[in-house]
């Protein structure tokens, strides 16, 4: 007990006897001192006294697919940041292939009391997968923000990059060099996000007069293998434009055109989505429409802060507005 006092009162800056206080349900603590010290014995992976367990703690699951795609280290810094302003302490949840899954992050946060989770790119964004735990977090009440797709059936708020006009504006840039045949690699086919981007496609070649043809749309995992693969059969098909869903498959493909003794962009050009770190410093520099991460991020804060503090009206989806970032992978289509 002493070294758990010592420990805590270090954390927080106080006296081990304002810590005992707290921990002893005395009076003569400050609320902000007193959730402090509950944070810390949080953070410090202490258990709370029982008659303060049933109060949630100050911290906030950020539940991630995976950290090898930029883009998702980037929300984190951006949501963790504003979470620390708002007296947060972020728990960083990344999934690994065969390690702990989302529903066991799920229990795991559940265990320790947290105010609200928010999920980035998880299994809430594929139609087909398991959500049982995303219902268990709603029969409890626990405060949810999702990114980038909303779960049918649970109303939980949602911030989105809109899927339509990120590709409107990938497909109108390609049409504007001359592109007439446009590929498109995009995720799984349960992916919400995808099919937006799917419909989005279609939308824009229907208006323009045209079909887009089945074999022009390609599944994939997203990875740089999978992109790479993707691109392949497209290339098989004659595609002298790709629009792909992420970087990671955007540079995937940038490299099937390559093993093809192809150019990028003098053969082939490529338009990526998200503009995550780099992408300005590869070769060649990757044109890609880019996702409002800071704004959506705080977003993301704004709503789950209200529903912790019970006060937010529910929003429905907030829906961002991308930007077509131009650089070196894209330019004139090739003369046939």
């Amino acid at each position: 007990m002493t070294r758990r006092l010592a420990q805590v009162a270090k954390k927080v800056g106080v006296s081990e006897a304002t810590v005992s206080r707290v921990l002893n349900g005395k009076p003569g603590v400050s609320e902000a001192t007193r959730q402090a010290v509950l944070t810390a014995l949080d953070v410090l992976g202490y258990e709370r006294p029982t008659q303060l367990r049933g109060e949630r703690a100050r911290l906030v699951g950020l539940v991630l697919p995976e950290l090898q795609n930029p883009i998702f280290p980037a929300f984190a810094e951006v949501i963790g940041g504003a979470l620390a302003q708002q007296g947060l302490t972020p728990v960083l949840c990344t999934q690994t292939q065969g390690g702990v899954s989302e529903a066991d992050y799920v229990e795991l946060l559940l265990q320790q009391q947290v105010s609200g989770v928010v999920f980035a790119g998880g299994l809430f964004a594929q139609a087909d997968a398991p959500h049982e735990h995303y219902r268990q977090l709603a029969e409890r009440n626990i405060p949810v923000v999702l990114i980038n797709a909303s779960i049918e059936g649970l109303d939980f708020p949602c911030v989105s990059c809109d899927d339509a006009v990120a590709v409107e504006q990938a497909w109108r840039h390609l049409a504007s060099l001359g592109h007439e045949r446009i590929g498109l690699v995009l995720g799984p086919v349960d992916h919400v996000p995808s099919g937006r981007k799917l419909q989005a496609a279609r939308a824009v070649v229907q208006a323009a007069g045209g079909v887009l043809p089945d074999d022009f749309v390609v599944r994939s995992i997203f990875s740089l293998e999978g992109g790479q693969a993707a691109a392949a059969r497209l290339l098989d098909r004659g595609v002298t434009g790709i629009v792909c869903a992420s970087d990671p498959l955007a540079l995937g493909a940038i490299r099937a055109v390559r093993r093809r003794g192809l150019s990028v962009p003098g053969d082939v050009s490529v338009v990526g989505f998200d503009d995550s770190a780099f992408m300005s410093c590869t070769e060649p520099p990757l044109s890609t429409v880019r996702q409002p991460i800071e704004a959506m991020g705080r977003a993301v804060v704004e709503l789950l802060c209200a529903q912790i503090q019970g006060t937010q009206a529910h929003p429905g989806e907030l829906l961002f507005e991308p930007e077509l970032v131009v650089r070196g992978s894209t330019a004139q289509a090739p003369v046939s």
